[in-house]
């Protein structure tokens, strides 16, 4: 792993890691932001899920805001410390959803209140894209599937590469095989 990349994505975990931990152990300054999008997507969940599942989602906001805080400290020490680095980032990217719901400025705020939420707004969907492109993130090595689909593209050129082989081995072994003949022919002519 390159120093850059293990360096940037400690860094980008950062930010998880203590927006994550502050919404956990903090909540309160948290759960009005959260209550709109809570009341709109427990609902959601309860219905889409099984229910074994939905069961056991909370529908206190509090409990909601402790709950992804967790997800997203926990998605950030995996990225941070590299155990689990795209099921991390990817957890990220999962609890950045609810938070750039919640950032799309209201309309009925004045012209400069909108264009601070457009900042976080903004702020909040550069963090989801590079959580996701994070949770891709390779680290420099080809994906299993590159590396499969490159192993059975050099097995089937070797395959080629045999058939041919035999084909002009036996061409060539057809020809000594028709000047034989006519030599034996030739002998018995004779």
């Amino acid at each position: 792993m390159s120093i850059i990349r293990g360096l940037g994505r400690t860094l980008f975990a950062s930010y998880f890691i203590v927006n994550g931990t502050n919404s956990a152990v903090k909540p309160d300054s948290f759960v009005a932001d959260a209550e709109p999008v809570a009341d709109r997507l427990v609902p959601l969940l309860q219905r889409t899920l099984p229910p074994s599942v939905s069961a056991r989602i909370p529908e206190d906001t509090k409990s909601l805001v402790r709950l992804s805080g967790a997800a997203q400290a926990l998605g950030g020490l995996a990225m941070a410390t590299g155990l689990l680095r795209r099921v991390g980032a990817a957890t990220v990217a999962l609890t950045m959803v609810p938070h750039v719901i919640a950032s799309v400025p209201d309309k009925t705020l004045s012209k400069e209140e909108r264009a601070a939420g457009r900042r976080i707004l903004l702020r909040n969907v550069a963090l989801l894209g590079a959580a996701m492109m994070a949770s891709r993130d390779t680290a420099g090595r080809p994906s299993l599937a590159w590396r499969a689909d490159q192993r059975r593209q050099a097995v089937s050129s070797g395959a080629q590469d045999l058939q041919d082989k035999a084909s002009k081995t036996a061409r060539k072994s057809q020809k000594k095989l028709a000047k034989a003949s006519r030599k034996a022919q030739k002998k018995v002519r004779a």
